[in-house]
Formats: C-alpha cells, sequence, structure tokens
C-alpha cells in the first residue's frame, strides 16, 4: 500500500472522518518495508492535542465448565464488560435430559450437542475457549492450573496456568459409586455423551452375541439380563426406552430372541422416583409391572463382578446374586478430584459440594463463585440473625417492635431469608400478624407488640422451611443466567444497590438480591408414549397427554436456556472428548437403529 494509499481519495476521506471540530487534524502516515513498518505523525495545529485517555483494563473472567451452568452464565453476560475465558475438556454443550433417548436410537447423540464455540460466535465479542481440563484451583494466588485435552505444548507436556479476577466454578459433578466394588470395572453410566454411545454399543453387542448359534438358553437369558441400579429419574427413563425399543424394534429385528430380554430395576428405597409425588411413583411402578419390567425395592447392591449383581434387602438382610448381560449405574452423584482438593485448600472438609452463600460466591472466597452440581446454596438461617434483626427494625430502641416496624422491613427479611415467606404459606397465613399472634403475650394482644423473646418465638419454626436446591439441569440454568446478570450490573448497583438491608456485618444495603431458585416442576417419561409430571401447584399430571407436554418443554428447554442451539446440530459426537465439527449429512429414511450405533465415525 505504502503512502499511496494516502493521497488517493479514500485516504482523504479517512482524514476527514477523523478530523472533529475543536481538534487538531493529524495525518497518519503508514508505510509498508520488509522487517519492519514506518510510522509518521505531522500535527496541522499549532497548539497541542490532549492525549486520549487510555481506557482501564478489563477485569478476566474464568469460566470452568460448559455444561447447564456455564452455558448458562456465558449465554447472558454481557462479555463486552470482561476479557473471558473458558476452560472445559468437551468443546460442545449437552442436552443431558434427552441422554436416556440417545442409548437406544430415539434421538441421535449430534442432535442433543452444539458447539460452544459456535455458542460463544453468537456474543459477537473476543471470548476465549481453551478445550482443556482444570485439575487445580489456587484461590491465593488466583490462578488455575490446567492440562490440554488435544495436545501438548513445547515443555512436552499440556500443562498451563491462568490467573483471574473472578472465577466460575461450573464444573458439574461425576458419578458416586459408594466405593461398591466392581461398579466402576463392569458398569456403564449415563452421564456424558460418551456413556450413552458406549451403552448404545453395548445393547447391540449383547443382541448380536444372544444371536450366535453356539449360545445355550441359559446364556441367552443371562446376556439379555438389563440391570439398572438407581430408580431416579435416569434410571426409570432408561429402562422405559429399552421396553419401547423391545417391543416396537426388536420384535422386527430379532424375533428369536426377543423371549429372552428382561429388564430389572433395583431401588435401595422404598419406590422409584421418590422425590416425586407418592401418586407418581404408584403409577410409574404399576405400568412397568404391566410392561414387564421387574422393580425390586429395598434393595441395595454391595458388589458387582463381570456376570452377577449381589444385593442385599435391606429388610431381611438376605444376599441374592443376579446374573446380567449389561448393567448401567445410575445411583447417584459425586464430587470431583479437583473440587475435593479446592474444599480442602479453603477449608470446606467433609462436604460433598461446595458452599456458597446466597449469591453463589463461594464462603471465604473472595472473587470465587460456584454454580451447578458442584455447589450447594447455604442459606442463612434467621434465627442465628435474631437478635440482629430484631435490632434493626427497632429503630427507636424501644426494646419491642410494634406491628409497623416489623411490616417496614419485612420486605428486606423476606428478600434474606426466604424460608419466612415460605413458611407463612406453608401455614396458610396472610400476613406478618398472623405469624405473631401465637407467639405475644395477653397484655400485647392488643397492642401487636413484641419483645425480643416474643419473636425469637414466632420465628423458631421458620427456618424447617430451609431446604437445598436438587442437583438439576433447571437449578443450574437459573444459577447461571442470575450470576450473569449480577456481573452484568455490578459497577451499577456498587453505586445504586439493589439487594435488601444488611442485616449482620456492617450498614446499608446488599449490593444484588439474593438467588433464588423457582421450581418450574418435574418431568419423568415412562414410556410406550406416556410421562408423569409435578408441576407446581401440587398438580400431578400422568399419561399420554403429559408426554407432549414433555416433547415440547424439552424442544423449549434446548433452544432458549440451552444457548439456542438447534435440535438439528450438524455437531457429531466421536469417542473422546470433542465433536467433529462437520455439516450433518441428511439422514437415511432406510437407517436403523443398528446401522447407525455401531459407527465409530458418528
Amino acid at each position: 500500500m505504502g503512502f499511496s494509499f494516502f493521497t488517493s481519495r479514500a485516504g482523504v476521506r479517512l482524514l476527514d472522518r477523523i478530523a472533529r471540530p475543536g481538534v487538531s487534524t493529524a495525518a497518519l502516515l503508514f508505510a509498508a518495508a520488509s522487517g519492519g513498518g514506518l510510522v509518521v505523525y505531522a500535527d496541522s495545529a499549532a497548539e497541542s492535542a490532549p492525549e486520549p485517555s487510555q481506557d482501564a483494563p478489563k477485569k478476566k473472567v474464568l469460566v470452568l465448565g460448559t455444561g447447564w451452568a456455564g452455558t448458562s452464565f456465558l449465554k447472558n453476560l454481557d462479555c463486552s464488560r470482561y476479557e473471558v475465558k473458558v476452560i472445559s475438556p468437551r468443546n460442545y454443550f449437552a442436552f443431558t435430559p434427552l441422554l436416556p433417548s440417545v442409548t437406544c436410537g430415539t434421538v441421535e447423540a449430534r442432535s442433543i450437542v452444539e458447539s460452544i464455540r459456535r455458542i460463544l460466535e453468537k456474543k459477537n465479542k473476543d471470548v476465549t475457549f481453551c478445550e482443556a481440563e482444570c485439575f487445580k484451583i489456587d484461590a491465593n494466588k488466583k490462578t488455575v492450573h490446567c492440562c490440554s485435552a488435544v495436545g501438548t505444548n513445547l515443555d512436552g507436556n499440556g500443562d498451563f496456568v491462568l490467573d483471574y479476577d473472578y472465577l466460575v466454578v461450573a464444573l458439574g459433578a461425576t458419578v458416586s459409586t459408594f466405593n461398591t466394588p466392581g461398579v466402576l470395572e463392569h458398569c456403564c453410566f449415563l452421564k456424558e455423551v460418551e456413556d450413552a454411545q458406549k451403552i448404545r454399543r453395548c445393547v447391540i453387542d449383547c443382541f448380536e452375541k444372544a444371536s450366535l448359534p453356539n449360545i445355550s438358553d441359559e446364556e441367552k437369558r443371562k446376556i439379555l439380563h438389563f440391570v439398572v441400579i438407581g430408580g431416579g429419574p435416569t434410571g426409570v427413563e432408561f429402562a422405559a426406552e429399552m421396553h419401547d425399543f423391545l417391543v416396537e424394534d426388536l420384535v422386527k429385528l430379532y424375533p428369536a430372541i426377543q423371549d429372552f430380554v428382561k429388564i430389572t430395576i433395583i431401588q435401595s428405597g422404598e419406590h422409584i422416583l421418590n422425590m416425586f409425588d407418592e401418586r407418581i411413583a404408584a403409577f410409574a411402578e404399576q405400568k412397568f409391572q404391566r410392561d414387564g419390567i421387574e422393580v425390586c425395592t429395598g434393595f441395595r447392591v454391595i458388589k458387582v463382578s463381570d456376570d452377577l449383581i449381589t444385593m442385599k434387602s435391606k429388610s431381611a438382610g438376605k444376599e441374592v446374586s443376579v446374573p446380567y448381560g449389561m448393567a448401567v449405574w445410575s445411583a447417584g452423584i459425586g464430587t470431583r478430584p479437583v473440587i475435593m482438593d479446592f474444599m480442602q485448600q479453603i477449608g470446606q472438609t467433609n462436604r460433598r459440594a461446595l458452599a456458597t452463600n446466597e449469591w453463589l460466591r463461594v464462603r471465604e472466597c473472595e472473587g470465587v463463585y460456584a454454580i451447578g452440581d458442584c455447589a450447594t446454596v447455604s442459606q442463612r438461617k434467621i434465627m442465628d440473625d435474631i437478635s440482629m434483626v430484631f435490632k434493626m427494625a427497632d429503630k427507636d430502641n424501644s426494646g419491642t417492635l410494634t406491628l409497623k416496624e416489623i411490616n417496614d422491613v419485612l420486605e428486606d427479611i423476606c428478600i434474606r431469608y426466604p424460608q419466612v415467606e415460605l413458611y407463612m404459606k406453608s401455614m396458610h397465613m396472610l400476613d406478618i400478624a398472623d405469624l405473631i399472634k401465637g407467639a405475644i403475650g395477653d397484655s400485647h394482644k392488643e397492642s401487636m407488640v413484641v419483645d425480643t423473646e416474643e419473636f425469637k418465638k414466632a420465628l423458631s419454626h421458620v427456618d424447617s422451611q430451609v431446604k437445598n436446591a436438587p442437583a438439576t439441569a433447571q437449578v443450574a440454568a437459573q444459577q447461571g443466567q442470575y450470576l450473569a446478570e449480577c456481573f452484568n450490573k455490578m459497577e451499577k448497583c456498587k453505586e445504586e444497590p439493589e439487594g435488601p438491608l444488611r442485616m449482620t456485618g456492617g450498614s446499608g444495603r446488599h449490593f444484588f438480591r439474593p438467588f433464588r431458585y423457582k421450581h418450574f416442576g418435574q418431568f419423568a417419561p415412562l414410556g410406550g408414549e406416556q410421562a408423569a409430571a409435578e408441576l407446581p401447584g401440587d398438580w400431578v399430571s400422568m399419561g399420554h397427554s403429559t408426554q407432549w407436554l414433555w416433547y415440547s418443554q424439552a424442544s423449549e428447554l434446548a433452544h432458549e436456556d440451552a444457548g439456542g442451539f438447534r435440535l438439528d446440530s450438524p455437531v457429531h459426537i466421536r469417542e473422546g472428548f470433542k465433536p467433529d465439527l462437520v455439516p450433518a449429512a441428511e439422514p437415511d429414511a432406510s437407517s436403523s437403529f443398528f446401522c447407525t450405533g455401531i459407527s465409530s465415525e458418528e
């Protein structure tokens, strides 16, 4: 280009744009030369122009994980305010509620994933993604140690260190085996997309093996015995998907061995789906009984070998061994090693998850936030702060509280301690007067004035409503959205706080309102185009119509909560960590579960 550019019409137009009223016009001339460049500056005005102010450096936000919590945070974060880096061993987001459907070919793996880079591309900002795994968090030095999942650096390993100003830990959880012998070696899991594909291949292998001519009937029954350990939503849905596959596809594809197939669910509790309403649990058990799915409740698995599952009856104490062909373990979640190491570092020992305050900040750890399955919100109990709450409400220092004084701070109390509102609703109380009536003495009944002891008595049972949110995608997505909104308005809220009054540890208000989980209900697909739903307001729905409600809800969540990805996403999942980002071919109408399930190139 050389100097000729600035003598052209385009150069004149550029200089005209630079010129502003009251500011001297500067001519910038660039000349390219081999090995370097030349910059010439000439001021056309007599007085010197003021130097432009440099923008303050952006705060560094480091996000660990691309699951429901991490993706929801990235989707809602205003990335123009921060320097954002994302670390995850997988470069895609997975819509985990549909994993059981992947195991039997109802849904293709590529249909429930979306590239993280594609999600970040929609932000139109410079966000750095590294496909690596975090193996250590150093809160004192504000650094994280990572290991590359795809290659090595010049030193011969894939380790590197990143610093941060704000750290968002969204690493999720791992499978918990409860130290049961043989589980890791012989059981399949259903936590990741790779797990679903492994189950899919194992199912095919079992049917193909049972079809061999030299297999006895007894061996066929063992090989085609599919055992699900854990009667929660994941295990129940997988069993339902397997049954649908048997009655819809196996009859046509394997007519000779269809009578040897058996599905068993082993549950340590007295009922499956024990986190649901009792009516849903009873409906599911009755449906499975009609479908021929055996449900063994009250049994705890104590050992798994390559061909036997040993379980113990909790009531009779008797041990029973069951032969099996494939076992799927879905009995609970556990803590990742990096989280356990971090908890020991910050003094949170003997816990299953990181403890955060109501604003999702890790306790005793400045600038570190934890969301999703790797964390749990520790709601502060009002009885621990009851004296401070009373003192804050008693503005005239009279030693008593009137109904007006309580109402003046009631909104802040309910925001800071949501269990107060929950308790009043559970007891069908209309207002705070109903709550304190039973606690005040006869001398105060007409004036509705309470002293310290009466105030404590009125709120003594409120903390019974404190409950931890479940480890679900719904909770993780809400936490990610909430935390992103806090980051977006952090500077504004420091000047104009919008949170409740500080009950302890200072005056004024909290910068933000604390996180509050809003439950939208839960679904349990039961196969045969039937499902059960438990929605807010004690509304329970079961049957065929509920299945269509599940389909519509899953589609909406896939589009909105997971970053707006399409269900026909062209991301292909391979064995390993990352998807193959190539355009997906149109599916062949004649393709079946088998011709798509066994290919390692899928």
